[in-house]
């Protein structure tokens, strides 16, 4: 469902001041729910996620385009804050750690909403692939079952076997211990 014109407008000029908020300070907070300690990797990382969907510059996202290297997959949405904030600690990451990673965000939104998308995404000036989900990823089927919740995140290990799933949001630092945990894990 798209929302009206005006709402959107409304949701667009708010964007740069949500991921602007500031404390009196002037300093950036986030929120409480960002402390949690990360989750520990999956122990079986069980079988490949096989998939694909077209980012919004035309190319695939997809198994083969991510393999090779660990892909953290971010799933969010347009409307939510703390995936705005999700978004952004991903654009950190591939600043932080290119090439030795990969990164993407999936959108779970219909179609219909691409305007948006392209907004979000032209907002956040996010520097890594970014596609729609298709009906079934939505819903929570299809490659990362039971995975529709915003902000999420799915670490891939370099032949696309889900190695971490984290449902909420997690920041750079958190993820990066679950990178330098995932290499360690195979390095042995």
């Amino acid at each position: 469902m798209r929302p009206p014109a005006p709402l959107l407008a409304c949701a667009l000029l708010a964007l740069p001041l949500a991921l602007g908020c500031a404390g009196g300070d002037g300093a950036t907070r986030e929120p409480a729910s960002a402390e949690r300690p990360p989750a520990p990797a999956l122990p079986a990382r069980g079988p490949v996620r096989t998939f694909s969907y077209e980012t919004l510059d035309g190319r695939e996202l997809s198994t083969a385009t991510l393999a090779g290297r660990l892909s953290v997959i971010g799933f969010v949405a347009t409307y939510d804050v703390a995936s705005q904030a999700e978004a952004r600690f991903l654009a950190g990451l591939v600043r932080d750690h290119t090439p030795r990673i990969n990164a993407a965000l999936l959108v779970l939104e219909a179609e219909e909403n691409r305007p948006l998308v392209e907004a979000f995404v032209s907002a956040l000036k996010l520097p890594y692939p970014v596609a729609l989900a298709d009906a079934a990823t939505i819903a929570g089927e299809g490659p990362f079952s039971g995975l529709h919740h915003v902000p999420s995140v799915v670490i891939l290990d370099a032949e696309g076997r889900e190695a971490f799933r984290h449902v909420g949001l997690i920041t750079q630092e958190a993820l990066e211990e679950v990178l330098r945990g995932i290499e360690r894990e195979g390095a042995r």
